[in-house]
């Protein structure tokens, strides 16, 4: 009594070809042409194809296989040329599918990464879409410059060295500064709300460190933006004004 076998399913005798090649784990520019026909006609004999069509493909590909065997087998004929391997014809019909075998697999895969996406329909409150700067930030940073901003950088950096003793700075524990801008932008509001009128350099004076100087200039440049923080300059290079609005 037979046990049956559950063969899989292939679709087509290139693609059954391929798995041979595969499981045999051999190098598909150098078939067995031997070992693969005879795997190959074993698969074929025991498929159950209700498809007359489908069938005359794999038969087709099984006198090929023969074929080239039997070329394989007989001794070559002499020749001043050497004679083309009988293989190479099949080897370039096996690249040609596999590229595109492993082309289907990455588009389906592409599908249904695609099928996992959800697009959201856009439902923006009218009052926040249509809201407009109170100060335009075009207008506001109208006369500043990458240079200016440079040159003040530099000015209170070399400030801020010029405190710093060449001796007593090498003190002491080095310690790692912790300090947010959420939690800085509060502390320069405050400090406008109680001087109303400062220069820059004033409030840049209540720290040190460059993370102090950083988060300070940042943090004016965000209350500039929204219009907390007027910030003037009569000449280049003179005191910067700061203003605290309502």
């Amino acid at each position: 009594m037979k046990i049956p076998v559950k063969l899989e399913v292939f679709e087509g005798p290139l693609d059954l070809l391929l798995h041979l090649i595969e499981k045999n784990k051999v190098d598909i520019f150098d078939i067995p042409i031997v070992l693969i026909t005879e795997q190959y006609l074993q698969y074929v004999k025991e498929m159950q194809l209700r498809d007359m069509d489908m069938m005359s493909e794999f038969l087709v590909m099984a006198s090929t296989l023969v074929k080239i065997k039997s070329k394989m087998l007989l001794p070559p004929e002499p020749k001043e040329e050497e004679e083309e391997d009988p293989r190479m014809e099949l080897v370039n019909r096996l690249l040609e599918y596999k590229i595109f075998k492993y082309a289907s697999l990455e588009l389906k895969d592409m599908q249904i990464d695609a099928g996992r996406n959800v697009f959201k329909t856009q439902s923006i409150p009218e009052e926040i879409a249509d809201y407009k700067e109170v100060i335009p930030v075009e207008e506001l940073l109208s006369d500043v410059t990458l240079m200016k901003l440079q040159a003040i950088f530099d000015s209170v950096i070399k400030k801020q060295a010029d405190k710093i003793d060449p001796i007593r700075s090498q003190f002491g524990k080095i310690e790692k500064e912790e300090i947010s801008l959420e939690v800085h932008l509060q502390f320069i509001i405050d400090y406008a709300k109680r001087y109303r009128t400062f220069r820059f350099r004033d409030i840049l004076d209540g720290g040190t460190g460059k993370v102090y100087l950083i988060l300070t200039f940042l943090g004016i440049l965000e209350l500039m933006r929204v219009g907390t923080l007027i910030v003037e300059q009569d000449n280049l290079f003179d005191d910067i004004q700061i203003t605290y609005k309502e």
